[in-house]
């Protein structure tokens, strides 16, 4: 029996152009679609049918399910009334970057399966070493270098691997430390390292790890006969976009041959502007660190930028050579073969889309539009602090405002029902010392003046005077 045709150059080519263009429109009109869909569990499934189909499909067919399937059941992150969790920003150039390299379709786990998938990677996250002035010894040309992983988790899970690999003896009853605003995932990278012991160190009033506390909690760690081995300080907490004190934290992680991650999954990349750099003062006590090109620079999801300081510490734990994968270019020592820094052995051209937006944006433009946001930010956190209902439950920190009713939990609940009924905005919520937090993440690719102040209005109306 035959099977429907591989699609040809020209089909290709013709569905390609109505593909873009129903992407295009729909960056056109999201400002028009309720942020959140009016789906219930199970509706999605429903539209679908109970079987595989036998007989291909027209691609008039295809296309259409993309307003009758997946508009209906899409939460709309692009959306400019997008003030949840954080950014999860998809630009042109990145989209666009994203199709070349699918349509490419490389596989590059070695350099010789993808010469420029590698050197092209490589080139980018020495740019950015530049752009974020981050330490020097992290370019390739030194002793560390950078690696774009899936995620913030993927990083922290690499780094836990290759700092428990380089211990004399790494089946001790070994000790991480983070502390109580530390992000979930560090809790599961440990836990799929089978490493039981994760210490949570107190934070003091600016929500910040205190490094007193944690010195305290290595000295009785090793007292107790265990073994510390691993702490993730944070830049820019998930709750309140707190930043732990780098340089007290690495002097004590150096001290007692910690290996120090940083997690800088939202805030890093600020530092391309150089008036938000002081969060990494300390930053060359690090063992490795992570930002999210995927949040707040324009790049769709996956692309986070993870470094280390010695790159022999990553490959040495994670290089498994079986024959299969031996190669000249390999077996000369003069390439970096990626598969060698995370744990997947396969990679995707991720670097493309990243090139593609500093190429677009140039540095000044990023720049300019990290720093809009943050002057919004500072303008709605204002707007909170003279509200005579309202309140900052914390400080704003770059894009983040944090606040809730002054009436307590039960109000600020029923403000947030009240904010994202609307459907035009959507906002998330948190828990800080105990209370019930709004938080108000400016950021969204799309978003500008007008949509903050639709926020803005339908807080004020909510929260009553």
């Amino acid at each position: 029996m035959s099977h429907a045709p591989h699609m040809t150059a020209d089909e290709f080519r013709r569905v390609g152009h109505e593909l873009v263009e129903w992407t295009a429109a729909y960056m056109e009109r999201v400002h028009e679609l309720p942020v959140q869909p009016s789906v219930a569990p199970g509706d999605i499934r429903a539209l679908l049918p109970a079987a595989a189909p036998e007989q291909g499909e027209r691609w008039e067919a295809i296309i259409a399910d993309l307003d009758r399937v997946v508009i209906p059941g899409t939460t709309h992150w692009q959306h400019p009334g997008w003030f949840g969790y954080f950014p999860a920003n998809a630009s042109g150039p990145s989209v666009l970057g994203e199709m070349v390299a699918a349509g490419i379709g490389m596989q590059g786990m070695l350099w010789s399966t993808g010469p420029v998938c590698t050197e092209l990677e490589t080139h980018v996250m020495d740019w950015l070493v530049d752009l974020l002035a981050l330490p020097a010894a992290w370019r390739s040309d030194r002793t560390g270098g950078g690696v774009i992983q899936h995620s913030a988790s993927d990083a922290a899970l690499s780094a836990i691997v290759a700092a428990r690999y380089r211990l004399p003896d790494p089946a001790a009853e070994l000790v991480a430390y983070a502390s109580t605003e530390t992000h979930s995932s560090i809790a599961k990278d440990l836990r799929v390292a089978g490493i039981p012991h994760l210490r949570l160190i107190e934070i003091d009033d600016e929500r910040a790890m205190r490094p007193d506390r944690l010195r305290e909690a290595i000295a009785a760690d090793r007292a107790a006969g265990r073994v510390p081995f691993f702490c993730c300080a944070t830049l820019g907490t998930t709750s309140s976009l707190a930043f732990d004190p780098l340089r007290p934290i690495g002097e004590a992680c150096r001290e007692a041959g910690l290996w120090l991650h940083v997690d800088a999954a939202m805030a890093g990349v600020a530092a391309i502007c150089p008036e938000f750099r002081s969060m990494h003062d300390g930053l060359e006590l690090a063992s490795s660190y992570a930002t999210n090109a995927h949040k707040w620079l324009f790049t769709n999801f996956d692309c986070d930028l993870f470094w280390v300081a010695d790159r022999a510490a990553l490959t040495s734990a994670l290089s498994i050579l079986p024959e299969y994968l031996r190669n000249a270019a390999s077996a000369s020592g003069a390439v970096i073969d990626y598969r060698d820094w995370h744990v997947p052995l396969g990679r995707r051209f991720r670097a493309l889309k990243l090139w593609w937006v500093i190429r677009h944006y140039g540095a000044e433009g990023l720049r300019a539009a990290l720093r809009e946001d943050v002057a919004l930010a500072a303008e709605f956190a204002e707007r909170v602090r003279t509200h005579p209902s309202l309140e900052l439950a914390a400080p704003q920190r770059l894009s983040l405002v944090c606040l809730c009713h002054r009436d307590g939990d039960d109000a600020t609940r029923a403000l947030l029902t009240a904010v994202n009924a609307d459907g035009s905005v959507f906002v998330t919520h948190t828990v800080l010392d105990g209370r019930y937090i709004l938080r108000v993440s400016i950021g969204a690719l799309p978003t500008e003046r007008v949509h903050v102040d639709r926020l803005w209005d339908l807080i004020d109306r909510a929260a009553g005077r």
